[in-house]
């Protein structure tokens, strides 16, 4: 999985490409906890390329959440494919993490 990030204003995109699984999802984890240790608690994680997720990446999405809660701010999804948007429906996390048809859609009229 590759990750990067970029400023947008009022948050910050995440963008995560390839898949999504135990192997890659503390990557996730903690460069999302690095980002907002550096001071950008409003994050969109990207998900356009993020062809697959598993639990394990659930896992690392809801400890990205909290660190930015914690931080007084909010995690957003975005542009989630097919196969992570079945998970997060059968999970029901959907109504935890509310995907938005893009990162400008997620905080945009924030």
């Amino acid at each position: 999985m590759e990750l990067s990030h970029m400023a947008r204003g009022s948050y910050t995109e995440v963008t995560a490409s390839g898949r999504l699984n135990m192997v890659s999802a503390p990557n996730l984890r903690t460069y999302v906890n690095e980002v907002v240790a550096a001071g950008s608690n409003r994050i969109v994680v990207n998900l356009a390329e993020t062809t697959f997720m598993d639990s394990s990446g659930l896992g690392a999405l809801i400890g990205c959440l909290k660190a930015a809660r914690q931080a007084g701010g909010d995690l957003r999804i975005a542009a989630v494919q097919p196969q992570v948007t079945m998970v997060l429906e059968l999970t029901s996390m959907d109504r935890v993490l509310t995907s938005y048809p893009s990162a400008e859609d997620a905080f945009g009229n924030d």
